[in-house]
């Protein structure tokens, strides 16, 4: 701890159980609620994919579990519905911002806790009960809706007329995602106000590591798209409940039944949505950015190249997230000029991208790489992401875009730039702060061994997708055995479902690996990593306050590695001057 540390009064720890593990107000607490609520929805979301993948390729399977036997389209909608929802919101949201976010952001610019404890734990268990909820749209009458992650009206508006799931099933959706909205908004004002008001003593906004940057603009983003959300789908609920039409146009007729609506418009809900969804995308994204440079400094042994830029290239991204929602509606019959407009500025939102993936390589170049597992996923975060987001460059164009939108040309591209790319982030931060959140850490081989598994196996299940969007494959179609052009796209789907099994079952490295690191995993010290930020100078796991009254001060920036004249490789953010020993 830094001589210039500043001494506070300790406070009580809690001592009943459900005051210091249920209904906790300690950020760290909340933070590894988050995680494990991720952990739980990340394995439902994975059955479900499975599921999806084995229909696609033995469509005529008696499946015991599944009503009738055999798989219908309508079932397998639902599940294309309830994976991407909890995938999207309760893994990719709910992990970055709401775990490890929670976890460390308070320690990483030096404060004792969130601005707002009591608000912390609140939204934490809105977010719990909007899971509930969506994974009680599975039990009620009729089952999960069927109207995709997007919710698209009208078919999501007017109620079980429109076909199974879209009674108590698609309400229950929506109560949801409202109630997922209401937490994420009242996580965002938390971070925010944490990270302007509570900074240690000298950490500047240009002191602050790259994580923080990146979760400090996820809160951004969140609390200006979840509202946009919420008013959406409170609005589609009154169409669904309360005979209003903003969604439902006026001459609708489903199933022989002329449709009491009129005059609503279901582009107005693609808008809303989409305002929302595409900065979504980077509320997922952020977060890994911001590890994924905090690791590849820490084990290059170098500074982040570029920090001010990268710094920049985050706040950038952010900015540009909200002007280019128009690119999931080209198809919409969008006007030649809009679509024009969005075009251009979706191809601009490259630029601080680029930025950032040289910035990766240059940190990377010339440094005394360690292999370790953090690193090996911080290195498969940037292929993926680049890899993933070369593709969407084709989609910006409206030409190519409006023959590409319904294939699965769309689906490999942002699974790759959006979902695997960020549950890179999550499984790089996971094994980087274990030590620090556990006091134990995990074990390297089963480590590496889940990575080579996860790293090969995504790319054998996405980069095929591409040749079968290019070729006409339709996405959300059940069941290709009927449609005679699509034939031979069949051995690419057997070959994408067999990488599916097998990169879903290894999987299993890593959470054995986490619960036995858990109890039986190398007892870690402050520093394992030796690393510079602050939550590198409290104890592993940290105490109530983070700092056990000692707050530190800070008089560098967050990347200080190979300093010339300094006997170390590193120095840390919190030593004094005077204490920096020199060659």
């Amino acid at each position: 701890m830094s001589s210039h540390a500043h001494a506070h009064p300790v406070p009580h720890a809690p001592t009943g159980f459900i005051s210091k593990y249920i209904f906790s107000r300690d950020h760290k607490v909340i933070g590894i609620q988050y995680f494990l609520l991720a952990l739980t929805a990340v394995c439902i979301g994975i059955v479900l994919s499975i599921l999806m993948r084995f229909h696609l390729v033995w469509p005529g399977a008696h499946l015991p579990f599944v009503s009738g036997g055999i798989m219908t389209p309508e079932q397998y909608a639902s599940l294309v519905t309830m994976h991407g929802t909890i995938m999207v919101f309760f893994v990719l949201t709910t992990a970055p911002q709401g775990g490890f976010g929670n976890y460390f952001l308070p320690i990483q610019i030096g404060a004792p806790d969130m601005a707002f404890p009591t608000l912390n734990m609140l939204s934490f268990w809105v977010t719990f009960v909007a899971f509930v909820c969506a994974i009680a749209a599975f039990f009620v009458p009729g089952g999960a809706p069927l109207s995709g992650w997007t919710g698209y009206a009208p078919l999501s508006g007017l109620g079980d007329v429109t076909g199974p799931g879209e009674g108590w099933g698609q309400t229950m959706w929506i109560f949801a995602i409202a109630l997922f909205c209401l937490g994420a908004l009242l996580g965002a004002l938390n971070f925010i106000a944490t990270t302007i008001d509570l900074r240690a003593p000298g950490m500047t906004l240009f002191r602050m590591p790259l994580t923080v940057w990146g979760w400090f603009v996820t809160a951004i983003l969140g609390l200006l798209a979840f509202g946009v959300l919420l008013a959406g789908g409170v609005l589609l609920l009154l169409d669904r409940s309360a005979g209003t039409s903003f969604f439902a146009p006026a001459g609708m007729v489903i199933n022989d039944q002329l449709q009491p609506h009129i005059g609503g418009s279901p582009l107005l809900w693609q808008h809303l949505f989409w305002f929302f969804g595409h900065p979504e995308v980077y509320i997922a994204i952020l977060p890994g950015m911001g590890v994924a440079s905090h690791v590849l400094s820490t084990f290059s042994r170098k500074p982040v190249f570029g920090y001010r830029a990268m710094a920049m290239a985050i706040c950038a991204i952010g900015f540009l997230g909200f002007v280019v929602w128009g690119h999931h509606m080209f198809v919409s019959g969008m006007s030649p000029y809009s679509a024009f407009a969005f075009s251009v500025m979706t191809m601009s939102i490259g630029v601080p991208s680029a930025i950032k993936t040289f910035n990766w390589l240059g940190t990377l170049w010339g440094g005394r790489i360690q292999f370790r597992t953090p690193m090996l996923f911080a290195i498969g975060f940037v292929s993926l992401f680049v890899s993933g987001g070369l593709s969407g460059l084709f989609l910006a164009q409206p030409a190519v875009d409006n023959l590409l939108h319904g294939t699965y040309y769309v689906v490999a591209h942002f699974h790759l730039v959006m979902g695997v790319a960020a549950i890179f982030g999550i499984f790089a931060a996971t094994y980087f702060w274990f030590p620090k959140m556990f006091g134990r850490t995990m074990n390297e081989t089963l480590g590496k061994i889940h990575f080579w598994f996860t790293f090969v196996g995504a790319y054998c299940i996405f980069m095929p997708m591409h040749w079968v969007g290019i070729a006409g494959g339709i996405r959300r179609y059940a069941d290709y055995t009927g449609v005679t052009y699509l034939a031979n796209l069949q051995p690419l789907h057997h070959f994408m479902t067999i990488a599916a099994f097998v990169t879903g079952a290894a999987q299993i490295f890593f959470i054995v690996n986490f619960f036995w690191s858990l109890k039986f995993g190398p007892k870690a010290g402050k520093n394992p990593w030796n690393a510079t930020t602050l939550e590198w100078d409290t104890d592993s796991p940290p105490p109530l306050d983070n700092f056990n009254g000692n707050y530190p001060s800070v008089y560098r920036g967050p990347y200080e590695f190979g300093v010339p004249g300094a006997v170390e490789d590193f120095v840390p953010q919190w030593l004094t001057p005077e204490l920096v020993k020199r060659a």
